[in-house]
């Protein structure tokens, strides 16, 4: 179970690329020594008075002592500066965890994730709470040189039978989900992107029968 959110130091360990424009840093935890939170949760950066910036966390809440975040800086706004300069050795405050876009632990229904872009990085850590054999879906939009996780998620499709994967270019995201998403079966869809993604690809899966609470989302931008 997650702790209610509260102001936390942590400590850059560690900065890698992933793709163009996406990198990975990880946090090791400071004060507190460990951070109890749930897979699709997030983190909020202060910037003085008044802004602020989430982050998704991207690692597993079963190594509470570091965190994982993962952002697109092809923006270039305050957050992609701050995000693009942090070296390891660098101190991060931030207030967290925070947010609801979790996986319930009593959830049976088979999960249709849909990811947009840096959508990836909730449903990466909510995949990794996925036993083994469990059926669920991923239809993950983006450009190919810009899909963070890729090669890990072919190979978890290769060797989990459960579990099916559909890369698309960002364009093909709600046609793919039409043709590629399973609609049979109890389930229930985890959607994360842009505004204008959700609402087109809630309103396709409301069309195909989906109830509208069956429809877990987090709007990026």
């Amino acid at each position: 179970m997650a702790s209610a959110p509260r102001s936390s130091r942590a400590r850059v360990s560690a900065v890698r690329t992933l793709a163009r424009d996406v990198l990975e840093v990880d946090l090791d935890m400071l004060d507190p020594p460990v951070l109890a939170f749930e897979a699709g949760q997030w983190i909020s950066v202060p910037f003085g008075p008044k802004p602020v910036r989430a982050y998704s966390i991207a690692s597993s809440p079963r190594s509470p002592a570091r965190l994982t975040l993962c952002a697109d800086v092809a923006p270039g706004g305050l957050g992609s500066r701050w995000f693009r300069g942090l070296s390891p050795g660098d101190e991060v405050r931030f207030k967290g965890p925070l947010g609801g876009f979790v996986l319930p632990p009593d959830e049976t229904r088979a999960p249709l994730f849909v990811a947009e872009e840096i959508g990836i990085v909730p449903v990466r850590a909510l995949l990794g709470e996925l036993a083994a054999g469990r059926a669920a879906t991923l239809v993950y939009g983006a450009p190919d040189d810009r899909r963070p996780y890729d090669a890990e998620l072919r190979e978890r499709a290769r060797r989990d039978g459960g579990f099916a994967y559909h890369p698309v270019s960002g364009g093909e995201l709600t046609a793919a989900v039409e043709t590629l998403a399973p609609r049979a079966g109890d389930r229930v869809a985890y959607v994360v992107g842009g505004e204008a993604t959700i609402k087109r690809v809630r309103a396709l899966l409301m069309a195909q029968g989906l109830d509208r609470k069956a429809i877990r989302w987090e709007r990026f931008w």
